[in-house]
């Protein structure tokens, strides 16, 4: 019994712990089905009486959403594509081979974990700017193509190939390309996949970097383009604004429920074998 008890204690925090984190989006959606007297007159209440589907009528109806969804989806995967690419040739370079100052290299790259983002953005928009990529979407791509997280969670992954797998390809004589390609990416396929989602989830969530290289509106992203319905002055859209919020959050939504088994056993891996 007072086992029972010790556990209904630890519970209710962490209760009222996911009900702070759902709370956000349980009011996003209320307001999204809400026209403008609802949403003034009863704010904090999450049950719209009635609902309404009229800011989602607007939203497809007069607002070029696919446009959006096109930009804010070239620019995730194309990061998400590049990211992935250099995180496993730099993982796989920091484990098999072996080369001067490899360590000291890695240890430099983990401190940039520790950067703030803040302290990038000037040189980075300099940079951009020097190579005519402003308002380009590969002006938003480009400062992201490497990433030390991933290389980080790759090459603990990597680490767990055993190395007999390895010594038996090279006997074969196969090149290292070969190794990566034939032997290493399919046991790591779920990391793989698993690392490519979240860089999808943030580049596609991203908004203050793209709010500084991207000035044209049919070039925005999906949270820029959010930002259109919200102003300073008091005259914002909010119903509009939600419904637009609740499209924006499907897709990667989605991608982690169907994929958060890939995600969380590739966290447990990278803690267990650093």
């Amino acid at each position: 019994m007072k086992t029972d008890k010790k556990e209904l204690m630890w519970h209710i925090p962490l209760l009222i712990a996911v009900f702070i984190q759902l709370w956000p989006i349980v009011f996003m959606i209320s307001t999204s089905l809400k026209d403008m007297d609802q949403i003034f007159q009863a704010t904090l209440n999450p049950l719209p009486f009635p609902p309404t589907f009229d800011n989602y009528t607007t939203v497809l109806e007069d607002f070029p959403l696919l446009t959006y969804i096109y930009n804010t989806f070239i620019i995730a995967a194309g990061t998400t594509a590049m990211k992935v690419i250099t995180s496993v040739l730099a993982a796989f370079a920091f484990i098999y081979y072996d080369f001067k100052y490899k360590e000291t290299i890695f240890n430099s790259m983990l401190l940039t974990f520790f950067i703030p983002v803040t302290v990038l953005i000037m040189p980075n928009y300099l940079l951009m700017s020097k190579l005519n990529l402003l308002n380009h979407p590969l002006g938003v791509m480009l400062p992201a193509f490497a990433d030390g997280m991933g290389i980080f969670l790759m090459r603990q992954t990597m680490r767990g190939i055993p190395k007999a797998l390895l010594e038996a390809a090279i006997l074969d004589g196969a090149k290292p390309f070969v190794i990566l390609r034939r032997v290493i990416l399919p046991l790591i396929k779920p990391s793989v996949i698993a690392v490519a989602i979240l860089f999808f989830i943030n580049s596609w969530n991203e908004y203050f970097w793209p709010l500084l290289v991207l000035q044209d509106k049919d070039m925005y992203t999906l949270p820029l383009a959010l930002q259109m319905f919200i102003s300073a002055e008091g005259g914002s859209e909010w119903g509009i604004a939600m419904a637009v919020a609740v499209l924006t959050s499907l897709p990667p939504l989605i991608l982690y429920v169907f994929c958060q088994k890939f995600i969380l056993n590739t966290f447990m891996q990278s803690g267990v074998k650093g």
